[in-house]
């Protein structure tokens, strides 16, 4: 259960900036979408080291699958973590909407693919291979 929280937190607080961004209007979405952002960074943490502490290595064709969800799962950590980094010093300058909201954009967009990946190889490794904690 604890891994799905970084899916949802990222992918939802990625479309709550979208969202903002297409229409231009919102006030609380672009914040909706920080917070969302912070939780799921802490969620990806916890749910990565989740992984490493408590599930065991696979064999054969099902630890090539769980190699590549681990490695997504740390690319996820680390933009989700440098996004969130970037975002907040550009709050405390006041330069939210200066140009380098496309830099948070991108940085979030690429974290929420990243973790949708990190999710389909997940599923991969419990429905394909009966892979459980």
């Amino acid at each position: 259960m604890l891994v799905h929280f970084p899916i949802a937190l990222l992918i939802f607080g990625f479309i709550a900036v979208f969202v903002t961004l297409l229409f231009r209007k919102g006030y609380y979405l672009p914040k909706t979408g920080y917070f969302l952002l912070l939780a799921g960074t802490l969620m990806a943490l916890v749910a990565l080291l989740s992984g490493i502490l408590f599930t065991t290595d696979l064999s054969g064709p099902a630890a090539a699958i769980q190699d590549k969800h681990e490695t997504f799962a740390w690319i996820t950590l680390f933009l989700s973590a440098a996004t969130s980094i970037f975002w907040s010093f550009l709050r405390y300058k006041n330069q939210e909407d200066t140009t380098m909201k496309w830099v948070v954009f991108v940085l979030y967009g690429l974290a929420a693919v990243s973790v949708s990946v990190t999710g389909l190889l997940g599923g991969t490794m419990v429905y394909n291979y009966m892979m459980t904690i």
